[in-house]
């Protein structure tokens, strides 16, 4: 026992960044030691080579082009898909005939992955962007609505008579308690909302785009460019990892605060402090991002790309 907790002691000494620091290395020890194996020195060419692609694309005039492009595709479905995500989610927990007409359907559509829609959509709306705002909405829409859902139907029904006890109407019921109750679920709802957004980039873009992170993996796997490639494989994770700190961090922020404001029946649930949360997130979200980008962006272009 005394081992453990020495080991215990000095392992919570050492600061987050360090843990972080340690982590990037051995993730720079296994990226070069996959560079070195002829089997795998194809897919993943040393870290100096990708760094150097940089300047390579930056030169054609096509990362930051690329990088925006997909931005606003992934923001725009993003966004549209939260704004329709919530009313969705809370009539389908409020009113049973909703839920039973909506929910089978959302089920089904969710089990379809997006490149088998692509090609639909593009010969409906054309080629452009509209296709991929389309798309990466209808994906990040059914994830979100579920876990909002989930999140509603799971209020505690203590919250609820109390408030009735106390008078309160439907409407402030669903404003004081519900939504502020349901706020956990919507944070993760976002959280699970941009991840799908960006994996879902690649397919969206597979189709008539003209610019952006998904469309130039398929080009350049098309030309066997695999240097550049992977380094918009690894932007593509860092984006997953920042997005939802850089949009989580205020609004974790702001819902807190707005449930002791407005529901003050609750307070004895103790939230971590913001600086705690997201310092904690910030590391793990950095490796765990990159390497779902890596990983998951590696398997997208081997099945449906032809690498």
């Amino acid at each position: 026992m005394g081992k453990k907790s020495k080991g215990a002691d000095f392992v919570g000494k050492i600061p987050k960044g360090v843990w972080l620091l340690i982590s990037l290395v051995v993730a720079l020890i296994l990226w070069t030691v996959l560079s070195i194996i002829p089997s795998t020195s194809r897919c993943f060419p040393n870290a100096i080579k990708v760094i150097g692609s940089i300047q390579t694309m930056v030169s054609r005039g096509l990362l930051f082009k690329d990088i925006g492009s997909s931005l606003i595709s992934v923001l725009l479905g993003f966004l549209i898909g939260f704004v329709t995500a919530v009313p969705v989610a809370f009539l389908m927990a409020w009113y049973r005939p909703v839920r039973f007409i909506i929910e089978p359907w959302i089920q089904f559509i969710r089990n379809i992955p997006p490149l088998a829609y692509v090609p639909l959509v593009v010969i409906g709306v054309g080629v452009g962007r509209t296709p991929q705002v389309i798309v990466i909405w209808l994906a990040t829409f059914l994830t979100m609505t579920v876990t909002i859902f989930q999140g509603v139907i799971n209020v505690d029904e203590t919250l609820i008579k109390a408030a009735r006890v106390l008078g309160a109407k439907d409407s402030d019921l669903f404003v004081k308690v519900i939504f502020p109750a349901t706020t956990p679920f919507i944070i993760t709802a976002i959280r699970l909302g941009i991840s799908t957004a960006l994996t879902t980039l690649i397919a969206a873009e597979s189709t008539g785009a003209v610019a952006g992170l998904g469309m130039r993996i398929k080009a350049l796997s098309n030309s066997y460019e695999t240097t550049p490639m992977l380094l918009y494989i690894i932007i593509i994770g860092i984006i997953g990892a920042l997005v939802p700190l850089v949009l989580g961090l205020p609004i974790y922020t702001k819902v807190t605060s707005a449930i002791f404001d407005y529901l003050p029946m609750i307070k004895f649930i103790q939230f971590r402090l913001t600086g705690d949360v997201f310092g904690f997130l910030f590391p793990f979200g950095i490796i765990f991002g990159v390497a779902l980008g890596v990983i998951g962006s590696v398997s997208s272009i081997r099945k449906h790309l032809r690498v």
